[in-house]
């Protein structure tokens, strides 16, 4: 069983009555209807909670984090995220959504300002998988289709990424990179694009996909755990 806690800031729900019509359970709530439970565990954690429902032992259990914020970057606490980056360092997977480019957490693992274009004008977005055969892309038609969507346009002030596995088009004539991956440490971290709060767009289930294939390559093997300090010889020396 995979571990997977979705993080949602959980403010636009109950002060915008458009969002909380579209997320009546929160927009946590619709991501986690995405899992199946034959192979995840997942629980949820809001920003209002203590310690923003991340707790040591909800984060040392955490195999895969997904984040959600937008309105209240600045009051997630800088303990917290210390903490989130340690974890990350160390192995666990972190699947960044949405305006969670502009999340203290993405930011300090990027380096960068990870600023960007955007748009609030009902745009059609294709997201196109330019890079079928990763397993995030597995099952996925070569193009997602949504109707209404918020645009982000480039340039997106981040590193390279080491995998890009969507590419969005918008009918203002914009393109974006959608679906980035990286490593940091041992953890694997994955951001991807879509998820305005006043779309459906977390109901789709395409997306969903998108979701649940993040969280198998997010959660899968790391390899070899590292040493480090100061360490003896293994060898007689001269």
């Amino acid at each position: 069983m995979i571990n997977v806690t979705i993080w949602n800031e959980a403010r636009h729900e109950y002060k915008n009555a458009v969002v909380a019509s579209v997320y009546p359970e929160g927009i946590h709530g619709a991501i986690a209807k995405a899992f199946p439970t034959t192979d995840f565990v997942v629980r949820t954690a809001t920003l209002d909670q203590p310690e923003h429902g991340l707790t040591d032992a909800i984060l040392e259990s955490t195999d895969v984090l997904y984040w959600w914020g937008h309105m209240a970057h600045g009051e997630v606490s800088d303990e917290i995220v210390a903490k989130v980056k340690k974890r990350v360092l160390a192995g666990m997977g972190l699947v960044v959504l949405h305006s969670g480019h502009f999340s203290k957490i993405f930011k300090t693992l990027m380096g960068t300002t990870c600023d960007l274009k955007w748009r609030e004008a009902n745009d059609r977005e294709r997201i196109w998988t330019v890079a079928p055969a990763h397993p995030i892309a597995k099952g996925l038609p070569e193009c997602i289709l949504l109707e209404t969507e918020e645009m982000y346009g480039e340039h997106f002030d981040i590193p390279a990424p080491e995998e890009l596995i969507f590419v969005s088009w918008f009918s203002g004539g914009e393109v974006f990179r959608s679906g980035c991956t990286y490593q940091r440490g041992q953890g694997k971290i994955f951001y991807f694009r879509p998820g305005h709060e006043i779309y459906p767009t977390y109901h789709n289930p395409q997306i969903h996909q998108v979701l649940v294939n993040a969280a198998y390559w997010a959660a899968s093997s790391r390899g070899a755990t590292p040493v480090y300090g100061n360490a003896k010889p293994l060898e007689l020396l001269p």
